[in-house]
C-alpha cells in the first residue's frame, strides 16, 4: 500500500510542529504527514486581505510542491475552518476530511445559544491584550472547566502574533462565504473529533449541524476528558492516530 498523504493545519495559537509533533510520531513512518503552518503567521502581522482563501491557496501550493494530486486534509480550530473552506472549493483534491473542533462552520442555521456565543466572541475585540487570551480561552470550554495558568517564564516569541491572528480569524468568519451547497455535495469520508469538556454551544453545535445538514459519510468521535485547549492530538495522540488511520484507510480502499 502506498504511504498515506495528509496535510495537517493547526489552530490559531500553536505553531504546526508543536501542535502535531506527538500525533505525527504516533501515526508512524508509513503516514506522510505534513504539519503546515498557517499563512496567517508568515510575517509579523496578518497579510493584507488575509482570509480563509489565503489558507486554501497555501494548502494548494504545499500539495502541488509535493506532487500530490489528491491527499487527506486535517484541521484543528482555525485550521479546521480553513479545511472546511478547502473542501468546499477543491473537493476533487481530497480523499477525506478530518476536523478537530473547527472554530467556525458557516453563518447559517445557528442555534440561539450559538448566536449568543458569537456575540461574546465579538466583544473580545474590545479587550486589552492581557485580557484577550484568557477571555478567548474561557469561551471555548464548559463553564465548570478550570483552565491552567500560563506556563512560567516569558512567552515564546511567536505568541506575540497570536492576538492579531485570532482577531483576523474572527473577522473573516463574519464575511466569508462558505459555500453550503458545495459542502452538501462533498462525498469523501469526514471525521470529527469533539472534546467532552469543550463548550457544547460552540464545537458541539458545529458537530451536530455538520452531521445533520451535510456529509453522508460522517463519523463523530468524542473524547470525554478533553477540551479545546488540551486537544486529543496533543494529549491522546495514540488513540487519535488509530482512529485517523482507520478513517484514511477506509477512504483509500472505499
Amino acid at each position: 500500500m502506498k504511504p498515506i498523504r495528509v496535510i495537517l493545519l493547526p489552530g490559531s495559537v500553536l505553531p504546526a510542529d508543536e501542535a502535531y509533533g506527538p500525533l505525527i510520531e504516533a501515526l508512524g513512518p508509513d503516514v506522510q504527514a505534513v504539519a503546515k503552518d498557517l499563512e496567517l503567521y508568515a510575517d509579523d502581522v496578518p497579510p493584507p486581505g488575509w482570509s480563509l482563501d489565503t489558507e486554501i491557496d497555501g494548502v494548494l501550493r504545499e500539495a502541488d510542491a509535493r506532487g500530490w494530486d489528491t491527499f487527506h486534509l486535517l484541521g484543528y480550530s482555525g485550521g479546521g475552518a480553513a479545511a472546511l473552506a478547502f473542501a468546499a472549493k477543491h473537493p476533487d483534491r481530497l480523499l477525506s476530511l478530518a476536523l478537530l473542533e473547527p472554530a467556525w462552520a458557516g453563518n447559517w442555521d445557528w442555534s440561539p445559544a450559538h448566536t449568543e456565543l458569537w456575540r461574546q466572541y465579538d466583544r473580545l475585540e474590545t479587550l486589552p491584550p492581557e485580557q484577550f487570551m484568557p477571555a478567548f480561552m474561557r469561551l471555548g470550554v464548559r463553564h465548570d472547566v478550570v483552565l491552567p495558568p500560563p506556563p512560567p517564564g516569558p512567552p515564546p516569541p511567536w505568541m506575540a502574533k497570536r492576538p492579531a491572528g485570532i482577531k483576523a480569524f474572527l473577522g473573516t468568519f463574519k464575511s466569508y462565504d462558505l459555500d453550503r451547497a458545495r459542502l452538501a455535495a462533498f462525498r469523501p469520508p469526514v471525521f470529527f473529533a469533539l472534546g467532552g469538556l469543550s463548550n457544547p454551544d460552540d464545537y458541539g453545535e458545529i458537530a451536530a449541524r455538520l452531521a445533520r445538514v451535510f456529509f453522508p459519510d460522517f463519523h463523530l468521535e468524542v473524547f470525554p476528558k478533553r477540551h479545546h485547549f488540551d486537544p486529543p492530538h496533543r494529549i491522546e495522540p495514540k488513540r487519535l492516530a488509530e482512529l485517523l488511520r482507520r478513517h484514511w484507510e477506509k477512504a483509500e480502499t472505499g
